[in-house]
C-alpha cells in the first residue's frame, strides 16, 4: 500500500480510537474535524469545565515495541503546526460564542496502531500550545 493511501486510512482510524479512549476517560465529544482553510482540529471534547482541542497523530507500526517509539507521531507537532492550530481554535471559539470565556487547551493524542494484532496504544499530551 502506498504511503499516502495508508495515511488516508490511518488518520480516521486513529481519530475513532481516540474518541473511544476519551469517552472511556470521562470526556464528552463536542465536535470532530472542524476545518478552516488554514487548518483543522481533529477532535473537540469537554471534561471538567475545560474544552480540549485535540490534534490526533496516528502511526501504524510493526508489533515490536522496542522499535515503535524511535520515530513517534509527535514528530509532526512543530511550532508552525501549533500556531496554525491555535488560529483554528480561535476561529472555532468565535463561531461558537457559548464557549467564549471558557477554559480551553490544545492537547495531542498520539496513537500507535498495531494492525497485525488489531490493538492500539493512546497517549495524551496535555497543553501543547505555543
Amino acid at each position: 500500500m502506498e504511503n499516502s493511501e495508508q495515511k488516508l486510512k490511518i488518520g480516521p482510524l486513529g481519530e475513532s480510537i481516540v474518541c473511544r479512549f476519551l469517552r472511556k476517560n470521562g470526556y464528552s465529544i463536542i465536535d470532530r474535524n472542524y476545518r478552516k482553510t488554514w487548518g483543522e482540529i481533529d477532535i473537540i471534547a469537554e471534561k471538567g469545565g475545560t474544552t480540549h482541542f485535540f490534534e490526533v497523530k496516528a502511526v501504524s507500526h510493526e508489533p515490536n515495541a522496542s522499535q515503535r517509539r524511535v520515530i513517534g507521531p509527535e514528530e509532526n507537532l512543530h511550532k508552525q503546526k501549533l500556531v496554525r492550530l491555535e488560529r483554528v481554535i480561535q476561529s472555532y471559539l468565535q463561531e461558537h460564542g457559548a464557549l467564549q470565556g471558557r477554559t480551553w487547551q490544545l492537547d495531542a493524542a498520539l496513537v500507535w496502531i498495531d494492525a497485525v494484532n488489531k490493538t492500539a496504544d493512546v497517549e495524551i499530551l496535555e497543553g501543547i500550545g505555543v
